[in-house]
């Protein structure tokens, strides 16, 4: 079993708390965190497929998601600081 593999399987085993507390999280901060750990789980996925499969095309991809990513965290976490008393 190579490095990737078992990376990948790893991410594959922190998915399913990170969703429990994107549906049920107590506040919108924590249901926004871990729509940001999801997406950012899913983005190192193609990026460890991109190493196993040799695809230059998929790190544009991961570059482009990353980036989309990156500012949908500042706004939702605009948005979140915004909604607080």
């Amino acid at each position: 079993m190579t490095l990737e593999n078992l990376l990948l399987a790893a991410l594959l085993l922190t998915l399913p708390p990170a969703v429990w507390r994107m549906i049920s999280g107590p506040t919108d901060a924590d249901r926004a965190a871990a729509a940001d750990f999801v997406f950012f789980a899913f983005i190192a996925a193609i990026a460890l497929l991109s190493l196993s499969t040799d695809n230059p095309a998929l790190v544009d991809i991961v570059l482009v998601a990353t980036l989309t990513g990156f500012l949908a965290t500042v706004a939702l976490a605009r948005t979140v600081d915004r909604s607080r008393p």
